[in-house]
């Protein structure tokens, strides 16, 4: 059964209105005019985006705050253990939203692979950097997960990319670890004056971007090379999970590289425990939810990059540490698949269903086989067990996220 898009996505766009009219109804995957400059990423996008000249394709992708069409904007909550996720009467298995090949319905793109994909380590179909140890694939599949993310945690925000109150006119933002650069194009495009510098391993960023926005290939674990004047408004981390050896280091350096009395650092982490609020499934010791969150923590401990920077105010610690002052910490439950009954939540839900299916077997297939030495075969059966599990709305999925900001005194 094809998933049922005006169910997912609600009446995003007034489809009666010339300039936001989609072909065959479907809407876009994304918000803001970040989908000017990545249609070739998504092949619905490129088919169903632009409708005419003009400014129809600025329209077009309005966000929540200009078009009053749009009310798929998230409930919030600070602190996730006082809040339960109101859960639909009508629970269901969610496989009927995913292609029975396990694929999401996000295409595969046409456009060409980056000439350096002759530099990543191929392993078992997948592709990674040479440049560090770095867990993630830095292929196609995965970095459409990869903004299939940024549009639910958009959502989450009400359509905020910078939660931190910085100053209104900032000169220079730093976005650590940008991935597919789809935060950091956002960004500049909704400040246009801001010059927007993303740093990643892998070049996976488009090269049709905002004037104000800049790439650099380079490791974040490495001694910083930015000149002492060189200061940002705002610097800015997210999703990057057992991906750094020395957290505090980092901060540090970041500390040093923020505008003295109005800069902030803004970090979102995850808890990758998914957890469940259905009694009998969070009470098994025995469930796959935790199987995956303790072989991951155990792949995580061996590497030396843990996935346990949330536990116990850990970022808030750390950035106390670097010298950052006036923390605020929010913790937000994300669930995993339509299973809500809030409406919004159930649109964030159905967007991180594709997300966590689309990733499932990135997140597994390095950590299982090269460090905790998986057979293939195992980690395929796994990665199934997980994905079917993720897809029952009667698991009542969810995952924690943490959301931390801090300033540089004077």
């Amino acid at each position: 059964m094809p998933l049922d898009k005006e169910r997912i996505c609600g009446r995003i766009i007034n489809s009666d209105d010339p300039a936001n009219r989609f072909a065959a109804g479907f809407p876009s995957l994304r918000i803001g005019n970040i989908d000017r400059y990545l249609w070739w990423r998504f092949p619905l996008i490129r088919w169903c985006g632009k409708t005419g000249s003009g400014d129809h394709s600025t329209t077009l992708f309005r966000r929540p705050a200009e078009n009053p069409n749009w009310h798929c904007v998230a409930s919030l909550f600070t602190m996730a253990e006082e809040h339960t996720i109101p859960v639909d009467t009508d629970l269901h298995d969610d496989g009927d939203a995913i292609r029975d090949d396990g694929s999401s319905l996000v295409g595969s793109s046409t456009a060409s692979l980056s000439e350096s994909i002759a530099e990543y380590r191929r392993i078992h179909g997948r592709t990674y950097t040479q440049k560090t140890d770095y867990w993630g694939p830095n292929d196609q599949t995965q970095n459409e997960g990869l903004d299939i993310s940024h549009h639910w945690i958009t959502l989450l925000f009400d359509g905020k990319l910078i939660m931190a109150p910085i100053i209104e006119n900032p000169k220079a933002i730093l976005d650590i670890g940008t991935g597919t650069g789809t935060w950091a194009i956002d960004v500049a495009s909704e400040l246009p004056d801001t010059q927007v510098l993303g740093i990643d391993i892998s070049p996976i960023q488009p090269s049709w971007v905002p004037p104000n926005v800049t790439f650099q290939i380079d490791d974040i674990e490495r001694e910083w090379t930015f000149p002492p004047t060189q200061k940002f408004d705002l610097i800015h981390i997210r999703s990057l999970e057992a991906s750094i050896v020395d957290w505090p280091q980092l901060y540090s350096r970041a500390f040093q590289q923020t505008v003295p009395g109005t800069g902030y650092i803004q970090v979102i982490t995850f808890d990758i425990t998914t957890r469940s609020q259905t009694f009998t499934v969070n009470n098994d010791p025995d469930h796959v939810f935790k199987q995956w969150a303790q072989l991951m923590f155990e792949a995580g401990d061996k590497m030396g990059k843990t996935f346990r920077q949330h536990e116990d105010h850990g970022v808030k610690r750390n950035l106390e540490s670097a010298g950052y002052v006036d923390i605020v910490e929010q913790k937000y439950k994300v669930p995993i698949g339509s299973w809500s009954a809030d409406p919004k939540l159930k649109e964030i839900g159905a967007y991180n269903l594709l997300f966590i299916d689309q990733s499932l077997e990135g997140f597994a297939l390095f950590l299982l086989n090269v460090v905790l030495g998986w057979k293939v075969e195992d980690i395929h059966t796994f990665v199934d067990k997980m994905r079917k599990a993720v897809r029952d709305g009667r698991n009542t999925p969810y995952y924690e996220l943490h959301l931390v900001w801090g300033r540089r005194p004077e």
